[in-house]
Order: C-alpha cells, then structure tokens, then sequence
C-alpha cells in the first residue's frame, strides 16, 4: 500500500490550534531511517499515530495521578508503592516483612529499612514481631492510611477498571495483546 499522504499531519491541541504529532514518523524521520511508513496508506498511517498519541496522553494523565496521590499522602513513588504492596499483602491475610518489600521494589534491605522508618514515624505502617518467624518483623499498614490509599488510589483504579469491563472479550484480548507486544519492545534482545 502506498503513501497517499505526503503532507505532514498536524493535531489539535488544547487550544484547538494545529501542532506536529512528535510521535508521527513523517514529522520525525522524514527519510524513513527507522520506520519504512510508505508501505501504509495516509489514513491508516494517521490511525497508528493516533493509537500512539492517546498512549502518550494516558502516560500524562497516569503521571499526574501518581503525582497527585503521592502529593496527597506526602510520599515518593518506592513510598506509594510499597504500601500498595503491603495492603495487598494484608488483604490476602499475609502480612509482609522487610524483605518481601524490597523483592518487591528490587531495592536493598537497608533502603527499605530507611524507607519503613519513614513510613513508622509518619504513622502509616506498624512494624509488628511476625507471628511465624520471631527473627522477622512484620509490616501492618494502618487502617487510616489503608482509607487514604483507597481514596486516593483507589477509586481511579475502580474507573478504569470499569473502562476495561465495558470492554468485549475479545476487545480485552486484544488489548493485552497489543500491551504485551508493546512491552516487549522495551526488553533488552540477546545477541
């Protein structure tokens, strides 16, 4: 299929004024370097382009969300999720140690060490002597802050996961597919 659509796209933007798609390879490799685009029509060109642009929105709205919830608990991102993991943890009747946090971070024991005694100090965690193993501590997340997290995370995950469940079977198949696919490009190729 050939290119029908030689002219550069352009896209709206908030101001309803026309702005370049950086994301659009006819704006930023125009001699097709990277990606040999003349094989797609203009039409379906401006569809990948679009798929890529709403990728790049929901990246902006995410951020800002992570932002505003780490902002409104007054924590960093390893904070936000750390006590994410706890409170899963916690709800399936396990409570976590210090070294399942840093498994779960991929970060030391001793920076989780540092990061707990933040999160004690602050009253959103509880180090408790583990039930089973009287040699680990065990995490407990407070029940206030448990309240806080599923205000301020929470009830944006339940829109999107109803976002998702609109969906059709196969509309969500494919969607975790095109994720899947997507994610793998960003994994190291063995040469």
């Amino acid at each position: 299929m050939a290119n029908n659509n030689p002219k550069t796209p352009r896209v709206p933007n908030s101001e309803g004024a026309q702005k370049f798609s950086m994301l659009d390879p006819r704006v930023m490799d125009p001699d097709q370097e990277l990606i040999q685009y003349d094989a797609f029509e203009g039409a379906e060109l401006d569809q990948i382009v679009d798929v890529l642009e709403a990728m790049r929105h929901w990246r902006t709205v995410e951020r800002r969300l992570n932002d505003a919830s780490r902002k409104y608990m007054k924590l960093g991102e390893n904070d936000m999720r750390a006590l994410r993991f706890m409170i899963a943890s916690q709800r399936h009747g396990v409570l976590a140690t210090p070294s399942d946090v840093a498994k779960h971070l991929q970060i030391t024991t001793a920076s989780v060490t540092k990061m707990l005694d933040r999160l004690a100090a602050s009253d959103y965690i509880r180090r408790l002597p583990h039930p089973e193993d009287r040699r680990s501590t065990a995490i407990e997340v407070t029940e206030e802050t448990q309240v806080i997290a599923r205000q301020s995370v929470g009830e944006s995950h339940a829109q999107r996961f109803h976002v998702v469940a609109e969906m059709t079977p196969a509309e969500r198949e494919t969607v975790s597919k095109f994720f899947a696919a997507l994610s793998a490009t960003g994994l190291p190729t063995s040469e």
